[in-house]
Order: C-alpha cells, then sequence, then structure tokens
C-alpha cells in the first residue's frame, strides 16, 4: 500500500528531472492537500516529532512534509507542487539568511508566503534557544555524546564561542546527528515553549 514516505520520494525522483508520472499518481491516492517545504532532514524530524507529540498525524491528515535539499531548491518543488502543477498548498520554514530565495522561488510559482515562518538563524537555534543549553546538554549527556561535545568545545576553532553557536555546530558534526537531535529536541519541548515558527506551521496546517 502507498504511503506519504513515497510521494515524498516520487516528488524528489520528479525534481531531479525523473518522470511526473508516479507523484502525480499518487498524490490523490493519499489524499495530499499541503505539502510542507523544508531545507533539510534535521527539520523534517523536528516537524514530524513536534506533530506527533501534539496526537497528530500529518500523513492522515494529507500533509506531506518534504526536505527540499536547501533554500535554492525552493522554486523548483514550489513550482512541481504548488499552483503551477499540483495545486497543493504549501507551507514551511526557511531560515533567516534564505528568505530572499524562498520569496523570489515562491513569487515565481505564483504561491503566497504567508503560510511560511522564518526561523531566527535556523530551526536548530530556535530549539536551543527554546529549551535551554542546560536541558540541550542533559539530552546529549544521555545520547551517550557529553564527551563528544566536551571534546569540541576544547577545540581551538570552537573554544570561547559562545556555547549556543557552540551546540550549533555541535550538532552538523558528525552524519545523521542533526537529524536525530532535530527529533529528541522537538520531543523533550515544553508545548508552552514551542518557537514561534514552528508553533505557527503547525498551528496553520
Amino acid at each position: 500500500m502507498a504511503d506519504m514516505r513515497a510521494f515524498r520520494e516520487a516528488v524528489t525522483i520528479w525534481a531531479g528531472g525523473g518522470p511526473a508520472g508516479p507523484a502525480k499518481d499518487l498524490a490523490p491516492r493519499l489524499h495530499v492537500r499541503t505539502a510542507v517545504l523544508l531545507e533539510g532532514p534535521s527539520d523534517l524530524a523536528a516537524v514530524e516529532a513536534l506533530a506527533a507529540r501534539r496526537g497528530r498525524d500529518l500523513a492522515a491528515e494529507g500533509v506531506c512534509v518534504m526536505p527540499i535539499g536547501g533554500a535554492m531548491s525552493i522554486g523548483r518543488y514550489a513550482g512541481l507542487l504548488g499552483p503551477p502543477g499540483l495545486g497543493l498548498h504549501l507551507a514551511g520554514l526557511c531560515d533567516e539568511g534564505e528568505q530572499r530565495f524562498y520569496a523570489r522561488g515562491l513569487r515565481h510559482a505564483r504561491a503566497p508566503h504567508r503560510a511560511f515562518f522564518v526561523c531566527v538563524t535556523d530551526l536548530e537555534d530556535e530549539l536551543i534557544r527554546a529549551l535551554g543549553i542546560p536541558a540541550v546538554e542533559e539530552i546529549i549527556r544521555a545520547e551517550g555524546d557529553l564527551r563528544a561535545w566536551h571534546t569540541f568545545q576544547r577545540q581551538p576553532a570552537h573554544h570561547g564561542r559562545p556555547r549556543r553557536h557552540q551546540l550549533r555546530r555541535f550538532l552538523g558534526t558528525k552524519k545523521g546527528r542533526k537529524i536525530r537531535y532535530g527529533r529528541l529536541l522537538a520531543e523533550a519541548l515544553d508545548p508552552a515553549r514551542t518557537p514561534p515558527p514552528l508553533d505557527g506551521l503547525l498551528a496553520g496546517l
């Protein structure tokens, strides 16, 4: 039985120059109504984890959470999934420094901007600020990464920098770590302290 992951994979192939047919076939079968466009898989992990914490099954609601492989790809995905393509409602998150790419891509796709929310720096920074550094370090300890974290802090390139910036860099230093911690940090959030971009995104879906 087809699921939302199959649709996501079909869209990725389509965006890479492959056939459009599989994605176009799956969209109505899965009752896809909304595509949430995110820069990468760590954002996907965080959004899905937070939605689950709120008791929501986005796939069952017809919402496809779609990592697009970086801000430069927004125009391509918005064109395929938005008004010029499948006609889905588009929503998403973007980093503060990437707003210009999103604005241009969405404009070319004739897609509204109002359902896109801007993270100050990036989503990891939003999660770290919402949780607080001690809570993030406790998660790192529970995951068995505390020694690696302390070693990272002592490296000349990072020594003396603010701990929040160190944490952001640490989360991206090992393959798969950023995705794993995207999910873990979102799962640890107090619902009352959900970062505004995440809260606004989920409230609008």
